[in-house]
């Protein structure tokens, strides 16, 4: 009889919180609290509260409990697959809306709306991911592809199939996107070098590099922000007239 009660007890809570989000959305809602219902959306009997605050406090922000690696979810007692399949749920509708609002709207304006964009999809990688951002000839996003995967320090990245798939897009310029899983976002020499020849690259073919950007832990660095976009295509030029 103690469990029925506190099933039925479990459901009222639950009832009220989905009803204080159809009346205002996440307006006043505790972080715990949305995790609380994303978890109850696989486990929709079970009471999920403190699975919910334990989440919160491993991971320590609602972000961080949404991109947790499902193997670090489950370490949370009462965290099972069913719960999992909510979050990571949500989380490719998230990714997959916020590529379609940027797909041929206001076009990226700095490196902090591109890393802002971008982060939450690189975080916590334990390979290097390089990620290309094509752009319209009126620097409007075409379309966002992952054209390779790396080693934890290092990765493989072939100009010629950048500028391939540069040209399969129709693409006017490009935004290039990898992340360091050291957390560290620096430049590596072979980080710089590859810049470089993706910029000459693509000029070739009459196609503008904007951007080379690293991804660290919560942290950037910009390749055009520190001026090495403007110095590396004043190098080509001074190639093609010499």
């Amino acid at each position: 009889m103690a469990e029925e009660k506190t099933g039925h007890k479990g459901e009222g809570h639950r009832g009220r919180l989905r009803e204080r989000f159809l009346a205002s959305g996440l307006e006043g809602f505790h972080d715990y609290e949305v995790i609380e219902l994303l978890l109850t959306l696989g486990t929709p009997r079970k009471d999920c509260k403190e699975q919910a605050k334990a989440a919160l406090k491993r991971f320590k922000t609602l972000q961080g409990v949404i991109e947790a690696p499902a193997e670090q979810l489950q370490k949370i007692k009462g965290i099972g697959q069913k719960n999992l399949f909510s979050i990571q749920f949500v989380h490719a509708v998230a990714e997959r809306y916020l590529k379609k609002r940027l797909i041929k709207k206001d076009p990226i304006r700095s490196s902090k709306e591109l890393f802002d964009y971008l982060y939450h999809s690189l975080r916590d990688k334990k390979r290097e991911i390089f990620k290309v951002v094509f752009l319209d000839a009126q620097n409007r996003i075409l379309t966002i592809e992952t054209l390779f995967e790396g080693t934890l320090t290092a990765s493989s990245v072939y100009p010629r199939e950048v500028v391939q798939a540069a040209l399969k897009h129709h693409a006017a310029a490009l935004f290039l996107v990898h992340n360091h899983p050291s957390g560290e976002p620096r430049p590596s020499r072979e980080d710089t070098l590859l810049t470089r020849q993706l910029i000459h690259a693509c000029r070739v073919m009459g196609i503008t590099v904007h951007e080379h950007l690293i991804i660290g832990d919560n942290t950037y660095f910009s390749f055009a922000d520190q001026g090495y976009i403007a110095e590396m295509n004043r190098e080509y030029e001074t190639q093609q007239t010499a």
